[in-house]
């Protein structure tokens, strides 16, 4: 196989790994779906050897396990679990932000701040770009603390607690904007502790919340 027919290849594997990321994160394969590799290899219109590449990547980022030796589902992580890894990304995340703080550039803080306060501002803000901004905040956050270990493994587990179980997660929309400027704003001001503690208390309110839907208590931040 020369180089080019190689990359090409290496191209549609992750063609397919981003589409069927997207379906997991959107929602529309939800936890505890089966993978079924001949219709998905239609859907998204590449041979049967990208998609197991595609698969594999996502079953060794966790997203998916292996109940049989030909059956992958979409991993369904318990509540306990969640927690588990919101407790590690207490711990490293704040640290990526004040590191950042001292990197990101100020038109980088700034685009994000607008999107977000357009997404603030509006009445029915769409869900696609409320994720994306979400993913944006944390993608920039990790790329610009000068860690690359340290953004891989964060990423890591933001994935995988992205596939927990939407029902259990409350609405705080208006909450999350509000923090995320915060976030936003020690990063623009280059105030390192401001930008730990500030990225600190967003998932502990994140955490707070989820206990207090699934516990019944308490507003979901809406």
């Amino acid at each position: 196989m020369d180089k080019a027919e190689n990359g090409g290849d290496q191209r549609r594997s992750m063609v397919a790994y981003e589409v069927l990321l997207e379906k997991i994160l959107s929602g529309e394969l939800l936890p505890g779906s089966i993978i079924q590799e001949r219709r998905l290899t239609e859907e998204i219109g590449v041979s049967r050897t990208p998609v197991r590449d595609a698969l594999l990547m996502l079953e060794n980022e966790g997203l998916l396990v292996r109940r049989e030796p030909r059956m992958l589902q979409v991993k369904h992580m318990d509540t306990r679990e969640y927690f588990d890894n919101l407790h590690i990304r207490q711990i490293l995340e704040p640290e990526a932000a004040s590191l950042a703080a001292q990197r990101v550039a100020t038109a980088e803080v700034e685009a994000l701040e607008a999107r977000i306060e357009a997404l603030a501002a509006s009445d029915e803000p769409e869900r696609a770009e409320i994720r994306a901004t979400d993913e944006r905040l944390h993608e920039m956050i990790g790329l610009n603390s000068g860690n690359p270990q340290l953004w891989r493994i964060v990423q890591g587990l933001r994935l995988q607690t992205l596939v927990f179980d939407v029902k259990s997660l409350p609405e705080r929309r208006q909450a999350t904007f509000a923090e995320h400027l915060t976030i936003l704003g020690a990063l623009k001001a280059r105030n390192s502790d401001a930008a730990r503690d500030a990225m600190f208390s967003h998932l502990e309110n994140v955490r707070k919340s989820i206990i207090d839907h699934l516990t019944g208590g308490g507003a979901s931040g809406r």
